[in-house]
């Protein structure tokens, strides 16, 4: 082994290296914030907030303002009692400093400064404070205001006292560090339903949030002219037009209803608050007709996607409660006949929110998931003993509650004897796939894709131009069935569904085996007009409610066929937008200029159109511009051109970063309920910018 080698090869005590103060958080941003991408951006703003929420569960807060300010700026302001701003004991340093530069400093950590709280009050800020390009920490305190500046986690200035007032409470102003952030780019959408769930969920809590990001509304520097009096005018009114305020004085039950609106429930909202030890458990549930539950667990304030100990708690309460309820009631007599967990959470909404004293164990520094192993106890006692009066004292909300679950236990059995009968059709014909799919040859299921098809036209059209090597073709006859209003026995039924889910060869619900996948990527190729834009969302909420984990692995795409073909001569180029048409006629025009051009539609009639008359698209001599209605219109080679061929295609990858907003908008667009669609098509109308009926 050579001196090199060796010294490669060595790990001794100098290998080990030793960060200090705020460095981990900066070498490993993800630790704390879950990435550095959308997610991880807005985590710093949830840290934040969720310390004056802390101070509005220790009953010291009464309003929060939040606000978005120029140049990435965010502002979050309480009325709380202040971060100190004393020296600390142990570090010599103002306790402000402390706690913005030490992880793990704060007063949640068994000091008596909270009781309740979403935990690691030091690591939220000062994580913060290490991610941040700028961050000024301004104190209300004790009669006077205190500031300090700190520079990517480190303090430009000691804490100083900067004036006097009778207020109190804390405001931290920051702006991300572009050095750590892919992006920096605030989600209006997603910051106002975070703070909405706050204020949901905190009684008494008054939430504010401005958007003032326009540079030319900023405060000027300068003493107030008359240019300067017209900004703070205009400033004034943005901030008007552009102020939330968020105040439920029902809590929860408020929240509950809102999650509900516009479908039919079964029940009045069911609503248990107690407290067991330093633990309180406050719940309200409620059924209404759909097929999907929307269950809602917090710890502290604080949203568990990933669920945790306190759901577990509440959803075994429930589902032995509800099947006690119906035996004693004589609806279920037989074993087969009793309520699964599923069956007792089809149509349910609930809001699980508790609130615990000690520090919670979650699951990563984003909080996702519960881990403390006492409260699946508490929860499902508590739960167990208010579910248990209400349905004794409510019989006509307890026979509705239990109409639907033993329906939807009824609806299980018949659906898994008719995904049985798919998977055995499979099975029993040695996996013989659908006769209308053109498979691929190869086997290695990395480089094969399945393209599914709007109708035989374009079908015949795809089977001809494609690579018949890795590429599957699977057409599709007119539109599938709107699986958000079905369940999976109905669903079954559809022989077009049975295609697609042979094709796929996973099997489907409890059934599901990823590994079977014979497809890496499903491609979606239907028409641009509008009833291929209702095909595609069809199989969207198919795959949304069947097979998520295509999408979140990334398999699912949507095609991107042309919209136009320019033509001059010999020489064709295709537009897969308005946009990008007028540029390619532009290029022409600077060659040959004229005040004339053609349009060919399918069936070859030529329309002659004035730029005069209207038409916004510049004009060549000679160039002829075919607007493709569909798939159909194209034959083999330009299919295979323009859409197919993996040097030259352009696809869309279906993601599902917002799982919740994407939940609610197939609710809204695919449900049962015509209110809530109208008043989401009504709402975005004027966003539509080309409509091609």
């Amino acid at each position: 082994m050579t001196s090199k080698q060796r010294a490669s090869a060595e790990y001794t005590a100098k290998q080990i290296q030793v960060l200090k103060g705020l460095e981990p958080v900066r070498k490993r941003p993800g630790m704390y914030i879950g990435g550095t991408g959308e997610e991880g951006l807005h985590h710093l703003i949830w840290e934040v907030v969720n310390n004056s929420i802390d101070e509005a569960l220790a009953e010291h807060c009464k309003n929060i303002t939040v606000k978005l300010l120029p140049g990435n700026q965010v502002s979050v302001i309480d009325d709380g009692r202040g971060i100190p701003v004393e020296i600390h004991p142990q570090t010599k340093k103002s306790t402000l400093e402390t706690v913005m530069t030490t992880l793990h400093a704060g007063g949640k950590f068994g000091g008596g400064g909270y009781k309740v709280s979403g935990g690691l009050h030091g690591v939220g800020v000062s994580v913060v404070n290490a991610l941040s390009e700028n961050l000024k920490a301004i104190i209300n305190k004790d009669g006077s205001v205190w500031e300090q500046e700190y520079k990517r986690g480190k303090p430009v200035s000691a804490a100083k006292k900067v004036g006097k007032s009778q207020a109190t409470g804390t405001e931290i102003v920051f702006t991300p560090d572009p050095r750590v952030f892919l992006e920096i780019r605030w989600n209006k959408e997603k910051i106002l339903e975070y703070l909405r769930h706050q204020a949901y969920l905190t009684h008494g809590i008054k939430i504010t949030f401005i958007d003032i990001r326009n540079e030319e509304l900023a405060h000027p520097d300068d003493p107030i002219g008359r240019e300067e009096r017209d900004k703070e005018e205009k400033k004034g009114a943005s901030e008007a037009a552009n102020t939330y305020t968020f105040y439920f004085e029902g809590g929860i039950i408020t929240y509950l209803k809102t999650l509900n609106f516009g479908k039919e429930v079964k029940n009045e909202p069911i609503y248990i608050n107690r407290k067991e030890d330093s633990t309180e458990v406050e719940v309200s549930l409620q059924y209404n007709d759909g097929l999907k539950s929307k269950i809602l667990p917090f710890t502290n304030n604080i949203l568990n996607p990933g669920g945790g100990t306190h759901l577990t708690g509440f959803r075994s309460a429930l589902t032995r409660v509800l099947n006690d309820y119906a035996k004693k009631q004589g609806w279920v007599k037989k074993k087969e006949e009793t309520l699964s967990a599923d069956d007792v959470i089809e149509g349910l909404v609930t809001i699980v929110s508790i609130r615990m004293s000690g520090s919670p164990q979650f699951e990563g520094q984003t909080k996702d998931k519960l881990g403390n192993p006492e409260i699946k106890g508490i929860v499902y006692r508590i739960v167990k003993a208010g579910l248990e009066e209400y349905l004794e004292e409510h019989p006509q909300d307890a026979r509705q509650i239990l109409g639907k679950c033993l329906l939807a236990a009824k609806a299980r059995r018949a659906a898994k004897a008719a995904r049985d009968t798919v998977i055995r059709k499979g099975a029993m014909e040695g996996m013989t796939l659908p006769g209308k799919l053109a498979d691929c040859s190869s086997r290695d299921k990395e480089e094969c894709e399945l393209y599914i098809v709007e109708g035989d036209s374009a079908g015949g059209s795809a089977k001809q131009g494609r690579d018949r090597r890795y590429q599957a073709i699977l057409p599709l006859r007119g539109k599938i069935l709107n699986v958000e209003k079905a369940r999976i026995d109905k669903m079954l039924s559809s022989e077009e569904i049975k295609n697609l889910i042979i094709a796929l060869g996973t099997g489907i619900g409890d059934q599901t085996d990823q590994s079977k996948l014979r497809y890496n990527r499903i491609i979606i190729m239907t028409d641009a007009d509008v009833d291929g834009a209702h095909i595609r969302t069809l199989l969207l909420t198919f795959f949304y409610r069947n097979f998520d984990f295509l999408i979140t692995a990334g398999h699912l795409y949507i095609a991107q066929p042309p919209l136009f073909k320019i033509s001059r001569g010999k020489e064709a180029r295709y537009a897969f937008s308005d946009k990008e048409r007028d540029e390619i006629i532009k290029n022409i025009q600077a060659i040959v200029p004229s005040n004339k051009y053609q349009v060919l539609n399918k069936d070859k009639v030529e329309e002659r159109k004035s730029l005069n008359a209207g038409n916004l698209v510049p004009e060549a001599s000679n160039v002829n511009i075919q607007r493709y209605k569909g798939l159909g219109e194209m034959n083999p080679d330009q299919l295979w051109e323009t859409t197919m061929n993996p040097e030259k295609r352009v696809m869309l990858k279906v993601t599902m970063e917002d799982a919740e907003r994407a939940n609610e908008t197939f609710e809204t667009l695919m449900g049962s309920e015509v209110d809530p669609r109208r008043q989401f098509i009504q709402r975005k109308a004027k966003e539509v910018k080309n409509l091609d009926i």
